[in-house]
């Protein structure tokens, strides 16, 4: 055991939804083909570990070790082969092919097996989207069912509270306002018009309050689309033992991610396109300004992705070089935010920002003060750098499993926060408007910005020149 790389410490493993922090108590050494130090499993065979994951009449896997590794092993095996195993490693070890079943002892063994499946499907419902899911669980009730009426019924209501599960999701994958990548640069001709044609911000909601309560709404909508899985598949590359093929042939089911992070550069843009777009410099410095409390409001929600999106836009060159439009505004308040999001020290405000925000969740009484939106680029990037930072396998093809408990509790978190409701009202609206309303590229960002300030040197010249021929067709 001396020889093993030491990696990530997992003994600081989180303790939201049941998580325990020691997955064993068992001294150093090894169980069954399980490696532990310091009380935690680090390392195993695959088979090792399928096998710990496996009820029986007397033992039943900790919550937080079915999650760790129900989330990681489709780096290794895809979910329909791995239930497969289960299944049949329980029917051979509960003998569920005998032509007479042991009753007793099946009494004993039918509600572990039930909690397993239950739990599988509570936490990664996308997994049963497959018919092959759905046939490996029927077949292990049908074996067990004889020995107790009560498993129909148990398993009907998992079935049930699937299907409804999976329904609301993909429900609510097609009540999402699609975005609208509507990229109309075209708006720039109408800046000298009368305003009419192009609905502003500010007209469909004035109050930095409400706004960034929608926007809230809108986080939370789409968070709760997201399966943990999808982390973990968005990192999957060849398993080294099986240098045949990826463990997932099919299309990387990483939709929701990307939706996700699709949202968060619209809002970008949507904020650029909004501070870009009044003609007067007065009514452009308004926009700022009400952004600006939007951002500060979003902060004290705990919605740390909208804020980071509206600092982004107001970043943007095309609207920092804007010096009129910002020498009108009172830029304190703007740097207190920017200051909580630097990204110095590996963003060290802001991760001290989302600990307090964590925290008072953990404490919370009421929904509102539960919320965490955390940054959300910045999460699949300490989930990508965790993956790439160590490997998914040791030297003796042992399954690096502490690496993955440290993954389960970055993932488990984010899965805490995704299940709070939204305590605001919705604005159907508003929530429209921030969908659909339509947004600059970035070369129309450009124009409308040296349309609003005009170019300060000849870099800038000549780029407003090209821009007004390719797009107002202007010479």
């Amino acid at each position: 055991q001396e020889g093993m790389p030491q990696t990530l410490s997992s003994t600081s493993m989180f303790t939201p939804c049941g998580f325990s922090p020691h997955l064993h108590t068992s001294k150093e050494g090894e169980q069954g083909g399980l490696i532990f130090q310091d009380g935690n499993l680090t390392s195993a065979s695959l088979d090792a570990l399928i096998q710990h994951l496996i009820p029986t009449t007397d033992y039943y896997p900790e919550k937080a070790y079915i999650f760790t590794f129900l989330l990681s092993s489709r780096l290794f095996i895809e979910p329909h082969e791995l239930l497969s195993r289960v299944c049949h490693k329980c029917i051979e070890q509960q003998r569920l092919d005998d032509p007479v079943l042991d009753k007793a002892r099946i009494r004993k063994f039918g509600p572990k097996i039930i909690q397993l499946l239950t739990e599988w499907t509570e936490t990664f419902p996308y997994d049963f989207q497959e018919e092959r899911m759905i046939g490996h669980l029927k077949d292990m009730i049908h074996r067990i069912a004889p020995c107790d009426e009560a498993y129909w019924k148990k398993m009907n209501q998992l079935l049930q509270a699937l299907n409804q599960k999976l329904a609301t999701l993909s429900h609510g994958q097609e009540g999402i306002v699609k975005i609208s990548t509507t990229v109309s640069d075209k708006l720039v001709a109408f800046k000298t018009k009368p305003p009419s044609i192009q609905r502003e911000i500010l007209s469909v909601c004035s109050d930095p309050y409400t706004l960034a309560q929608q926007l809230t709404h809108v986080e939370l909508e789409r968070l709760s689309h997201i399966g943990p899985e999808e982390f973990v598949q968005a990192f999957v590359h060849k398993d080294p033992l099986d240098g045949t093929k990826t463990c997932f042939s099919e299309q990387k089911k990483t939709s929701n991610l990307e939706a996700y992070v699709k949202w968060f550069n619209r809002l970008c843009y949507l904020v650029a396109t909004e501070i870009c777009m009044p003609a007067k410099k007065k009514q452009r410095a308004q926009v700022i300004e009400f952004f600006i409390d939007v951002a500060r409001e979003c902060f004290n929600i705990g919605n740390f992705n909208s804020l980071m999106a509206i600092i982004s836009g107001m970043n943007m060159s095309p609207v920092s070089r804007l010096k009129k439009t910002w020498s009108k505004v009172k830029t304190a308040k703007f740097f207190i935010l920017e200051h909580q999001m630097d990204p110095t020290g590996n963003f060290y405000n802001y991760r001290t920002a989302l600990r307090g925000a964590a925290h008072r969740s953990l404490t919370a009484h009421s929904n509102r003060e539960k919320i965490v939106i955390p940054f959300f680029s910045l999460l699949i990037k300490d989930i990508y750098f965790l993956n790439e930072g160590c490997a998914n396998r040791l030297p003796n093809g042992h399954v690096n499993f502490e690496k993955f408990l440290e993954l389960a509790k970055q993932v488990g978190e984010f899965i805490t926060w995704k299940q709070v409701e939204c305590p605001f009202e919705q604005d159907p609206n508003i929530i429209h408007y921030l969908h659909t309303a339509p947004i600059f590229t970035e070369d129309g960002l450009y124009l409308a910005s040296y349309e609003s300030e005009s170019p300060e040197n000849q870099t800038e010249k000549d780029r407003w020149k090209s821009l007004r021929s390719t797009i107002l067709g202007k010479t």
